[in-house]
């Protein structure tokens, strides 16, 4: 096969760049290629990495390829550059008579975006002989007829071109004609016969010639056709068309049966001679399946519908012969009118359905529109929706260019529908739309986000371990691996909380648990912070804090810190039988370890020796006389106190009180019996401590005797204060709530004052040890309290 540039050099086209938007485009001039026709699919045109100048590779780098207009007649290999045929091409086919038949095709690359045209001359063989469209021409010629007089005759056709075309014609040997060639209007030659010698239809009425068309091939090819002439009488008149050309306009959606043209041609003579019939002379196959003439009247009408973008005009040659065989001819020219018939049409050359966000100024399409209409009907407008973040521009040759205007979001829209439409400016328009998907891709471009900011959480102690107590949440409005969430905990601020083996939480979805049973009495809140990670690349991560109080649970029961319950002696409670209704004989005191209602604390006398002797207040643990004491009330007593908090459900302890009745201080101390027995069978140790007791109270009484013998004396009002201790020491420090939540918060120290007056008697209690912080009583009564006066007439302060 023969593959190459055209005969005379080709000129190489400077490329030029230019920039439009962003986007680099570039044009040049035609790359002229060529090659034979009928050669076989697959065969070599050019190396266009060559020709381009480009490298090896480059073709397949940037993405080229070859785009046509209508069928792929070229193939292009991008790693070898070779530029192949796709078919087996006919010129004839292709191109029928027009000669070069030119193919345009562009080469299109993508990255960066060029365009170069090009064009494909597909060469001619002689692969078809000449044909004459009738095997016998019959050719009437008068007897009279003038020698040199010409007769032109139908050419032959040869589907060929160039010098593969019909070159000559020739004719038998015979005394009477010779075949000239002329050149008609249109570049063809056609043959005339020339009269040599005068006719004689005496001698001879009939003649047959062989007329032979040859071709410039090699070898050349031929064809024939019989030329049969009859002579004919005289007949002088031959017939007149009234004008010699005939112009016409038919709009090309012209129904068929229209009527086109009428031609009219006269005859003076008369008779057969003057009748005339009309006909196609020298017409091509198109003319004859497109038009009809009608022999009689000179009509003609159209039998197939126009189509203006395959042909634009259309030229015939009409004869008129009388009956005597006379011809006269005129010429009709057609004009085919364009209507806008023909939608614009939409090429796409590139597409991509996909874009990431945040990427402006991505290409999505490349595209070219056309339209086979001409004038307005042919002029196209190309848009796309308004409001949306695409950008159409315009490039060479009717390109256009589909690209993304700004950044995309996806969490706003992750789907759009682009409608590229393209209308003519004919009348009526005619528009071509064209759909295209985009999906935009995620970026991981959002970080988790937390429902809330900060979470509290509840948690009721002694839970039991792996407790669920609470979740987070926290949503990306990402997708794919981008939105999937992982939490995990952030190192706690204080580094003395042993977060690890408190709580833990659910890498996947948040929930957080306990680890160990909380405990409200030591640990009543803490903190620590929650990471969302996403899975992306690079990962995004935020932060909330979560607060987890505990609640207090009633697991604690009251603890009675006065009187002691050590396991040491009871300690007795001294009531003067003068007392009167309301004394404070003592103050029971408990704390709770635990908080809120679970650590208010009632009180309530449960036993009694003698019901309705004695009395506990329920908000403060005070023991008072519930009336007036009489002889016969017995000495001893003994109280049971129960001791309860407002918990669910309540817990509760108690206590016992021994309160011994004595007539103002004046009678011996006498031990319970049970506590005599006791004594009895206590070790030396406590036998020692009796006695050391009893010395005190001997003492104890003679320096009472003593200070009112010398106030006596000195006739002064001077107050003598005598006091006794009562049991003092310390508490269990892990009952002593130092939080401030319990009932008391320091330990104390029990002081018994009695003090002579007006009768009434009162039990100070609650001193603490720290001056500096004061008793509180829930009773109402302050340390100082109204002096006592006993029945012996003096003060005690």
């Amino acid at each position: 096969m023969e593959a190459g540039m055209l005969c005379c050099p080709r000129q190489r086209q400077v490329l030029f760049l230019f920039m439009f938007g962003g986007v680099s485009l570039a044009g040049s001039g035609f790359g002229q290629y060529s090659v034979t026709e009928e050669t076989e699919r697959g065969s070599f045109v050019v190396n266009l990495a060559k020709d381009l100048g480009l490298g090896d590779q480059e073709l397949v780098s940037r993405g080229a390829r070859v785009v046509s207009d209508n069928k792929q007649h070229l193939l292009l290999d991008p790693h070898s550059g070779d530029l192949l045929t796709n078919e087996k091409l006919d010129r004839e086919k292709l191109c029928g008579l027009t000669e070069p038949c030119l193919l345009y095709f562009q080469i299109l690359m993508e990255n960066p975006f060029q365009i170069y045209r090009a064009e494909l001359r597909v060469r001619d063989i002689n692969d078809h002989s000449p044909m004459f469209r009738d095997k016998e021409t019959v050719l009437k010629i008068l007897e009279n007829t003038a020698e040199g007089t010409a007769f032109r005759l139908e050419r032959a056709e040869d589907s060929d071109g160039g010098l593969n075309g019909i070159q000559s014609y020739i004719i038998n040997p015979n005394p009477f004609f010779h075949i000239k060639i002329s050149d008609s209007d249109e570049g063809m030659i056609y043959p005339e016969l020339v009269l040599d010698k005068a006719l004689d239809r005496e001698k001879q009425h009939e003649l047959s010639l062989t007329l032979t068309a040859l071709d410039g091939g090699s070898p050349p090819r031929s064809g024939t056709t019989t030329i049969r002439i009859v002579i004919l009488d005289i007949n002088d008149n031959a017939p007149q068309f009234s004008q010699t050309m005939y112009e016409t306009q038919a709009p090309e959606n012209s129904p068929v049966g229209s009527l086109i043209a009428k031609v009219s041609a006269g005859d003076i003579d008369s008779g057969v001679n003057a009748d005339i019939s009309y006909s196609f002379f020298d017409a091509s196959e198109d003319i004859r399946e497109t038009f009809q003439i009608n022999p009689f009247s000179g009509e003609i009408v159209l039998i197939v519908l126009l189509d203006y973008e395959l042909v634009k005009s259309y030229k015939m040659n009409i004869q008129a012969m009388d009956g005597g065989g006379l011809t006269a001819t005129c010429t009709v020219l057609v004009e085919v009118l364009d209507i806008n018939d023909n939608p614009p049409e939409l090429i796409m050359s590139s597409l991509s359905n996909h874009v990431a966000e945040n990427s402006p100024e991505t290409v999505l399409a490349v595209f070219r529109i056309k339209d086979r209409d001409s004038g307005e009907n042919g002029k196209m407008h190309c848009y796309i929706q308004d409001n949306l973040p695409f950008l159409l521009k315009p490039s060479v040759e009717n390109f256009y260019i589909l690209m993304t205007e700004g950044g995309l979001d996806r969490e706003s829209q992750a789907e759009y529908n682009i409608t590229i439409t393209v209308t003519d400016l004919g009348t009526p328009r005619l528009k071509t739309q064209h759909n295209i998907t985009v999906t935009v891709s995620d970026v991981n471009d959002n970080a988790p986000a937390f429902s809330q900011t900060t979470y509290t959480l509840r948690v009721r102690e002694n839970n039991s371990p792996a407790l669920h107590i609470g979740s987070v949440s926290a949503t990306d409005r990402d997708s794919g691996a981008n939105a999937q969430v992982t939490y995990s905990l952030l190192p706690p601020a204080d580094p003395q909380l042993p977060l690890a083996s408190l709580v833990s939480i659910n890498a996947d979805n948040g929930q957080l648990f306990a680890l160990r049973s909380l405990d409200y009495e030591a640990l009543q809140a803490f903190e620590f912070g929650v990471r969302a990670a996403d899975r992306g690349s690079p990962a995004l991560s935020s932060q909330a804090r979560v607060r987890v109080l505990v609640l207090d649970d009633n697991d604690n029961a009251p603890f009675v810190l006065y009187p002691p319950q050590n396991g040491s002696a009871p300690c007795t409670e001294l009531v003067p039988r003068a007392a009167e209704a309301g004394y404070l004989v003592t103050k029971v005191v408990a704390v709770d370890g635990d908080s809120g209602q679970n650590a208010w604390l009632s009180y309530q006398l449960l036993k009694a020796t003698e019901p309705g002797l004695f009395g506990v207040w329920a908000h403060n643990g005070e023991v008072r006389t519930a009336r007036l004491l009489s002889e016969r009330d017995a000495v001893k007593h003994r109280l049971v106190v129960l001791v309860r908090d407002n918990g669910e459900p309540p817990r509760s302890a108690s206590v016992t009180l021994h309160v011994l009745l004595v007539d103002g201080f004046s009678q011996p101390y006498l031990p319970l019996p049970e506590v005599a027995a006791a004594e009895a069978r206590a070790d030396p140790l406590t036998v020692y401590l009796v006695v050391a007791l009893a010395s005190v109270s001997s003492l104890f009484l003679f320096s009472v005797l003593v200070f009112v013998a010398v106030r006596l004396c000195r006739r002064s009002r001077a107050a003598s204060a005598g006091r006794c201790s009562g049991p003092e020491g310390h508490f269990p420090g892990h009952l002593v709530d130092v939080s401030g939540s319990g009932t008391l918060s320091q330990s104390y120290q029990y002081e018994v004052c009695l003090r002579g007056g007006s009768g009434t008697s009162e039990f100070k209690f609650l001193k603490p040890i720290i001056p500096n912080i004061q008793a509180q009583d829930s009773g109402g009564h302050s340390e100082e309290n109204p002096t006592f006066r006993n029945s012996f007439g003096f003060n005690l302060e």
